[in-house]
């Protein structure tokens, strides 16, 4: 597969988080764009499980991942992914990941996957009382490939991006659970730091370091329940921990991220839902 230049409106999610293997545990990024965007931190995140993924017996799929973003990307540039094979076990199978762009270092993963056991499963928390998703008006994702959302009202206090609502691929995927998994990954950064805290700045900067929890398997060309809650604001930093629930409330996957928190640039305008 060749790496290809492409336009945003004829881009699917698809082809965004498809990477080629170049050699034994490097792969690259297939879609870039002539537009000077950032690199999306989800995609990145995704495209490293993927590669991550390939090297693993296909019963072994991500159970966590644990990400440090160290630099910016380019979406108009590729992005080359090396995986470090740690181990093996018996059920489970470590790899970390380095992102490269341009000679440096933009990020890095360690992945876990594991093989499904039997065994207790059960909630301890109930699922938020919101109104489905077909009940709802469509709210844009900006700059979200092939994804659908739906907010509900809001909670208070009120946030200038959502953080409860509901989404799914607005395209059919392949029945590849590495890949629903993947896809979760790149939803989950989705609201990386724009939350109001009490007292505080209400703008966050680049995201610092994020971590992925999968429990359950799930579609994510079904709805999803997105769940965030600000945590704490200290040292220029801000926490929020969420969970992904799927329509009947099972909890697919738990996750929390750190970003750098910062007073608003002088002229920045915040969204607003």
């Amino acid at each position: 597969m060749s790496l290809e230049s492409a336009p945003v409106a004829s881009s699917t999610l698809l082809d965004l988080l498809e990477v080629e293997q170049i050699d034994r545990n490097l792969h690259r990024s297939v879609l870039v764009f002539d537009e000077p965007f950032a690199l999306y931190g989800g995609q990145v995140a995704a495209q490293a499980l993927l590669a991550a993924g390939r090297t693993v017996p296909g019963s072994r799929l991500p159970h966590s991942l644990h990400c440090y973003y160290l630099r910016g990307g380019s979406a108009a540039r590729p992005v080359l992914y090396r995986v470090d094979e740690d181990r093996d076990g018996r059920s489970y199978s470590a790899r970390r990941v380095t992102a490269l762009q341009d000679g440096e270092v933009i990020f890095t993963m360690s992945a876990s996957f594991a093989v499904a056991r039997p065994g207790a499963d059960h909630e301890v928390e109930a699922m938020p009382d919101v109104a489905g998703p077909e009940t709802l008006p469509e709210w844009e994702f900006e700059r979200m490939w092939s994804m659908q959302a739906r907010v509900p009202p809001r909670r208070t206090p009120a946030t200038p991006w959502p953080s409860l609502f509901w989404a799914r691929s607005a395209i059919d995927l392949p029945d590849s659970p590495l890949l629903h998994a993947c896809v979760l990954t790149y939803l989950s950064d989705t609201s990386s730091g724009l939350v109001d805290v009490p007292g505080g700045a209400e703008w966050a900067g680049s995201t610092l370091d994020h971590a992925v929890w999968f429990h359950r398997p799930a579609r994510l060309d079904e709805w999803v329940l997105v769940d965030l809650l600000p945590q704490t604001v200290a040292a220029g930093r801000g926490l929020y921990t969420g969970t992904i629930r799927r329509t009947d409330g099972v909890t697919v996957a738990t996750l929390a991220q750190e970003s750098l928190f910062r007073e608003p640039p002088a002229g920045a305008s915040l969204p607003r839902i």
